[in-house]
């Protein structure tokens, strides 16, 4: 199993709370409503920030 920074897992948190709040937006601009999407991002999101996150694939 894939071990993610504690950051990672805040940044993944923070994304599904948007998700569900019906808040996230993919980049395309079209509302994420799927939950596999939102992690997706959520990761992403953190890779940028420079948490520790295993690499794309």
């Amino acid at each position: 199993m894939a071990k993610y920074s504690e950051k990672a897992g805040e940044k993944v948190e923070k994304t599904m709370h948007e998700m569900k709040k019906g808040e996230l937006k993919s980049g395309a601009g079209k509302k994420v409503t799927s939950k596999k999407q939102a992690i997706a991002i959520g990761l992403s999101e953190a890779r940028k920030e420079g948490a520790k996150v295993p690499k794309k694939g």
